[in-house]
């Protein structure tokens, strides 16, 4: 095992431990807001409230890398957008947040909260992100919760050191430890959009 796979799993582990003592506990913000505390100078950066408008500046700061996709979405996935939105508010966390963890669904589930597909699943991979039960993710139960899954997520994306300041796809990646690495990154654009349309929804 090299270094590389070596820190990616620890941090795997550290995260999904936090985040299933917190929703062990039941308090999904106190916890898992307490372990991962940001440096003054993240906790100083504005948060959009409901009434907000984003700040598009945001949404994709670094720009967007390769071709886009881009589909169509049913009644179901537009919910499962304002769930993930809804939870990256609850966890205190920026729009920005929220289009990389949107952009993720987009690649791994096309934003469908996936059951097991029998002979096509990712091994046991389910729910919005495809996380697993059997790598510490949760019951497969908790995965196919949108706002267990989201918050679980994006507990890993707050432990990523400066996550904001990396492509989406790099940050997508630290935290999903994907077969494809460089797939998110074509889901930017219509994830930034999706942000931009319902975060005041």
């Amino acid at each position: 095992m090299n270094t590389n796979t070596m820190n990616l799993s620890m941090l795997r582990k550290g995260v999904l431990g936090v985040a299933g003592v917190a929703f062990a506990a039941g308090v999904v913000a106190g916890p898992v807001a307490a372990v991962a505390v940001e440096s003054p100078a993240r906790a100083a950066t504005p948060v959009a409230v409901q009434g907000d408008k984003p700040d598009t500046s945001r949404l994709m700061p670094h720009g967007v890398r390769g071709e886009q996709s881009r589909i169509p979405l049913d009644a179901e996935q537009t919910g499962n957008v304002k769930a993930i939105i809804a939870a990256t508010k609850k966890a205190g966390m920026d729009e920005r947040a929220a289009v990389v963890a949107i952009a993720t669904s987009l690649q791994e589930s096309k934003l469908e909260n996936l059951g097991h597909l029998g002979d096509r699943n990712d091994h046991d991979s389910q729910g919005l992100f495809q996380q697993r039960p059997s790598s510490g993710w949760g019951t497969v139960e908790q995965i196919t919760d949108p706002e267990y899954a989201t918050t679980a997520f994006l507990t890993g994306l707050k432990q990523v050191d400066g996550w904001r300041d990396m492509p989406l796809t790099k940050a997508a990646q630290t935290v999903q430890v994907s077969a494809y690495p460089d797939h998110y990154a074509q889901w930017e654009t219509q994830a930034a959009d999706l942000v931009a349309e319902h975060w005041t929804s």
